[in-house]
């Protein structure tokens, strides 16, 4: 069975497993595994920020991110489309307390500044105001599109000229550098707080990263425990962190796979979005679950987006070759 459901389903590599026995422990809720503060200290440099955190999922950082950088009943501004709003169990209400102001962006994603400043409410003796701007990239529901380092500035230097700090959703950042052809880095520097993840593309079995000045990371470790992330002898997951944040130089392999696999696809009948990286958007003729019974008939694996779409998301799991497979597997449309 081909499971193009998510990059999620990746399977930890030898390299991995290995690096995970052999990895050097601590308790890392007292600051002492040395393999977790070598991970953290590694992509903080890397993203181009003080300090980060090691978390259990990119979940539990988004929610983390938005419990420090505001006070309760505040609004937080979102794209209408956007994990934390579609996906995250309704978090940013349970875990903060704040009211969620969704702005529908464009059809890549994008929150232009005009439309943050339209969105920003003053506080005052009515009204909590807003306290945070939450952007994505990449944009899972829009297909993965990768948004470009000048319109995360934009829509940040709004925010920022309001007052209102910014949290970047970056699950899938290293994918959208890969696009982009720049780093991460770059992509996060005007940006208050960043999260990505170490699964998904990276290929590590568990984990994400949280970063930002080194006040916010000191908060966000209290928010962690507060949440139930403080972990323990945690090095064995994070040493196969550590050797995901070198995969972010293959992800142009899946990108090429999305392509294909996108291209082959069309050549059966679909209307299918152009892939930016790794995620695949096909629109179906009829109910997206009738078309994916009949992919798994023939060994392919899919998830529903919506009533009549469906996205396959290539990985490091599936190679070229199991991409033509993939595609003999989608049944030819009825005209």
């Amino acid at each position: 069975m081909l499971d193009l459901r998510s990059d999620t389903v990746t399977r930890p590599n030898d390299a991995m497993r290995e690096a995970a026995r052999d990895a050097e422990v601590g308790d890392d809720v007292y600051g002492e595994d040395p393999t977790v503060n070598e991970l953290e200290s590694r992509f903080a440099e890397l993203i181009g920020k003080e300090a980060a955190l090691y978390v259990p999922s990119g979940t539990m950082g988004n929610q983390i991110a938005a419990r420090v950088h505001t006070d309760r009943g505040q609004e937080a501004l979102v794209e209408r489309d956007s994990h934390v709003y579609k996906w995250e169990l309704g978090g940013f209400a349970q875990h903060a307390a704040l009211q969620v102001r969704p702005i529908e962006g464009d059809d890549r994603g994008v929150i232009s500044p005009e439309q943050v400043e339209e969105s920003y409410v003053e506080a005052d003796g009515h009204r909590a105001g807003t306290g945070l701007l939450s952007l994505e990239n990449t944009h899972n529901s829009k297909g993965g599109t990768a948004i470009a380092a000048a319109d995360i500035d934009a829509a940040a230097e709004a925010a920022h000229d309001l007052g209102v700090p910014v949290h970047l959703d970056g699950a899938r950042l290293f994918n959208a550098a890969a696009a982009l052809d720049t780093s991460a880095k770059r992509l996060a520097r005007e940006v208050d707080s960043v999260m990505c993840c170490l699964s998904k593309g990276l290929g590590a079995p568990v984990g994400s990263m949280l970063a930002g000045s080194e006040a916010f990371i000191e908060a966000a470790h209290r928010t962690r425990k507060l949440f139930g992330g403080g972990m323990r002898q945690a090095g064995m997951i994070a040493a196969p962190g550590l050797l995901a944040l070198e995969n972010r130089h293959r992800l142009d392999e899946d990108h090429a796979n999305a392509k294909a696999l996108a291209a082959g696809i069309r050549e059966k009948g679909y209307e299918v979005l152009e892939p930016e990286t790794n995620i695949v958007l096909v629109e179906t003729p009829g109910p997206a679950e009738a078309f994916l019974d009949a992919c798994e008939a023939n060994g392919l694996l899919g998830v529903p987006f919506d009533d009549q779409q469906v996205r396959f998301c290539t990985h490091w799991d599936v190679s070229s070759a199991e991409i033509e497979a993939a595609i003999e597997a989608v049944p030819a449309a009825q005209r």
